[in-house]
């Protein structure tokens, strides 16, 4: 029998962006390399391209791709699987030191007639830091029709299209598949993603250099679809109230739920046969897994998959709280 699986923590990938900071680095203590501005940090990915390599423990050194090829089942249990059997979600943080490009991704029906290698995408935003003028561009205003957008789509008058929403620290925005948008420079996020890095550039606010994508982007936007608002975490409305927790639902998609999930004293969780993914958004605490003796450290910024096999977990704080955004498939 194999070495059983165990929470997995993973050694972080850092991006490089022209738009990029080093908020990373002062909001959340995460050690950015060098001096360059870091945009994006994947916490979790299952690509050709890039994959997770777990960064302690009994898998030390062990990739995503092989863990999964190996522990599907434990890993995933009811979760479905994503493209080519790889790990359904991607998850980031990013770090909009400047604009981000106006850009729109597909959904499955437009992926399908774009063809190969277009890929879907529907992500969620977590706003874990973000200046007094913050915002999110997300979604087209009411009465924008796709020839008038056509007429700016490569211009900076794209942005007079786009639906613009003030936004502070706790805040959470659903982004589905065909929604143009873009992050407002000053805001940082956490990310959750269907596994896919499809992306249809239109507007890059005057930097020069990046390719522009407008006739795939035209193919990938809804229009005419209103979108929801920023959900602001209110903890009297949580949505569960457990013993030594409260757990509150920020977003919910056919591919993903993002929850707030308030640790108030030690707890006893479960991942209900599927997997759990738990991002730090504030404090520290331990976790722990039912009739095992090891218990694993959470610090501020960390990520951990909580494979779906562990069943029965524990939680509890450090003395600064502890505050998590938890993840999963519906």
């Amino acid at each position: 029998m194999g070495t059983p699986i165990e929470p997995l923590l993973f050694e972080r990938h850092f991006v490089e962006k022209v738009w990029g900071g080093r908020a990373l680095e002062q909001r959340l203590g995460i050690a950015l390399p060098g001096s360059a501005p870091i945009g994006e940090t994947w916490e979790i990915v299952d690509r050709q391209e890039e994959n997770s390599k777990v960064a302690a423990g009994a898998f030390k050194g062990r990739t995503l791709r092989e863990l999964m090829e190996e522990y599907s089942s434990e890993i995933l249990g009811s979760s479905p699987t994503g493209k080519a059997g790889r790990f359904p979600l991607l998850v980031k943080y990013v770090d909009a030191g400047e604009n981000l490009s106006v850009q729109v991704h597909p959904d499955e029906a437009a992926a399908a007639r774009l063809g190969d290698p277009a890929e879907a995408k529907t992500e969620a935003w977590y706003v874990v830091d973000a200046i007094a003028e913050g915002v999110l561009y997300c979604g087209l205003r009411r009465n924008v029709g796709r020839d008038e957008f056509a007429r700016v789509a490569n211009g900076s008058g794209v942005v007079e299209t786009l639906s613009r929403w003030d936004v502070q620290p706790g805040q959470c925005m659903l982004v589905p598949g065909g929604t143009v948008h873009a992050i407002g420079a000053g805001v940082t996020i956490l990310e959750v993603q269907e596994n896919s890095d499809t992306t249809y550039r239109l507007w890059d606010w005057g930097r020069k250099g990046r390719e522009t994508h407008v006739p795939q982007a035209l193919e990938s936007i809804h229009f005419g679809k209103e979108i929801r608002g920023p959900a602001t975490a209110d903890w009297e409305k949580a949505d569960v109230r457990g013993e030594g927790f409260r757990l509150l639902t920020l977003v919910c998609s056919d591919f993903f739920v993002m929850s707030a999930l308030r640790i108030e004293g030690a707890c006893r969780r479960s991942t209900e046969e599927r997997f759990r993914i738990y991002a730090v958004s504030h404090g520290s605490g331990w976790l722990g897994v039912e009739g095992r003796d090891e218990e694993w450290a959470l610090g501020t910024g960390d990520v951990w998959l909580v494979p779906a096999d562990c069943g029965y977990h524990r939680l509890r704080p450090g003395r600064s709280g502890l505050n998590l955004i938890e993840m999963h498939t519906p």
